[in-house]
């Protein structure tokens, strides 16, 4: 395993953990924490983005570009990572099961057009 790999994968497992900790803090009722969630949560983005940044610099490649594509690729999948989000919220915490299911798939679809975005379609 190459180094930056490594460097990678450590750091994206501590911004992973911090996300999926400060989700918990928010969703469940019994810990009281939705605020301290929410720092953890945004802790985590930021650990996840700054894992993006040292990983393109270790591999010696150029600047994620910001043109329009980009910023549909990243609108696409925060909106579907959202929903899905949502969907398994409305179903697991607030038992909303028909409109928690709808929102969930209307999430996984739009995270499944990410595969053409990204790579295209090719004949």
């Amino acid at each position: 395993m190459k180094k930056s790999n490594f460097v990678a994968l450590i750091l994206g497992t501590i911004g992973s953990v911090f996300g999926a900790i400060g989700m918990c803090m928010c969703l469940i009722p019994e810990w009281n924490a939705f605020k301290p969630g929410v720092v953890m949560g945004c802790i985590g983005i930021v650990i996840l983005l700054v894992t993006l940044g040292v990983w393109r610099k270790m591999e010696n490649k150029t600047p994620v570009r910001l043109d329009k594509k980009t910023f549909l690729t990243i609108f696409v999948g925060l909106a579907g990572s959202i929903l899905l989000g949502v969907g398994m919220s409305l179903v697991m915490v607030f038992q909303n099961l028909i409109l928690g299911i709808v929102l969930g798939l209307v999430g996984i679809v739009l995270l499944l057009s990410l595969i053409p975005l990204i790579k295209g379609i090719k004949a």
